[in-house]
């Protein structure tokens, strides 16, 4: 899949299918556990549509949307504007430019973005990967917190780290990380939506699992990882 075009282009159908995802509303009660997210000055990289947006603005002091796709951050202004929020900003910027001053949030959060420095620099990645943590730090408060959300296995019940990020999550760990996971699954409106949704953005080979099963509720595991910054040593 061309995700750099999905993003840049299709920044509508991708909300869609994020929309469907975490129907149980898994996700924000995992983040409050890992670290109360009231009056906290948050930085949201990979920021997308807003999926996570739309959990921290109502809690957060004050969030910085960060993404690469301006396409993507205009749908994400437009939701948190529609639901009448004020306390954040959008800007397009690299997770290796941050375009804040040093230790100037509490939160960094990074949902499903980290790992395309990952798969976009296979040969480099641990030293692409470093900067873009560095930059993070640099950016947190003394006991500010990262955490990272990555899936852990689309069409999966148990966690089934994908190939390519086994080693990724691996080096998070290493790096002092913890970790956990939740059950994110998606629930589609009918049987038609879930294999267009799933081909748009997974590929033939899940949409074919998808009418095969006849998978409405799409089993997701998501794994989140997190670090206070006083523990690294990046």
């Amino acid at each position: 899949m061309d995700y750099q075009e999905i993003y840049a282009e299709h920044a509508d159908r991708y909300e869609r299918l994020v929309s469907r995802e975490d129907y149980h509303g898994r996700i924000l009660p995992a983040l409050q556990a890992i670290r109360p997210l009231d009056e906290l000055t948050a930085v949201e990289l990979g920021a997308g549509t807003g999926r996570l947006s739309c959990m921290l603005a109502p809690l957060v002091r004050r969030l910085f949307l960060l993404d690469t796709s301006a396409h993507m951050l205009e749908v994400a202004a437009a939701k948190l504007a529609r639901r009448g929020l004020k306390n954040w900003k959008v800007e397009v910027a690299d997770h290796r430019h941050l375009p804040l001053p040093d230790h100037s949030a509490d939160l960094a959060i990074a949902g499903w973005s980290l790992c395309y420095l990952v798969v976009e620099h296979p040969e480099s990645w641990q030293a692409v990967l470093g900067e873009a943590l560095r930059e993070i730090v640099r950016v947190l408060r003394p006991g500010g917190t990262i955490v990272v959300l990555e899936t852990l296995g689309t069409g999966h019940e148990t966690p089934q780290a994908p190939d390519p990020l086994a080693r990724y999550y691996a080096f998070l760990e290493g790096q002092g990380f913890n970790s956990t996971w939740i059950r994110t699954d998606y629930q589609f409106a009918s049987l038609a939506e879930a294999e267009s949704l799933t081909r748009f953005f997974f590929g033939d080979e899940l949409a074919q699992a998808v009418v095969e099963t006849e998978w409405t509720i799409l089993p997701e595991c998501t794994g989140i990882w997190w670090l206070d910054v006083g523990e690294t040593s990046l």
